[in-house]
């Protein structure tokens, strides 16, 4: 069988995300009195919303 779809048809449906991945790293101290670290991921959609992330 031939092949269906080509890799320049791949590329070509593919839409390009607006916005920008941000890493998020929290501290917060254990009942146990250690500082622990929680980090993730967050999408935004301007560099400048960074300071509105909870």
């Amino acid at each position: 069988m031939a092949k269906q779809q080509t890799f320049g048809d791949k590329a070509k449906n593919k839409t390009k995300s607006t916005g920008v991945n941000v890493k998020v790293i929290k501290a917060f101290k254990s009942d146990e009195g250690s500082t622990k670290f929680q980090e993730k991921f967050v999408r935004l959609d301007d560099v400048s919303k960074v300071t509105d992330i909870k």
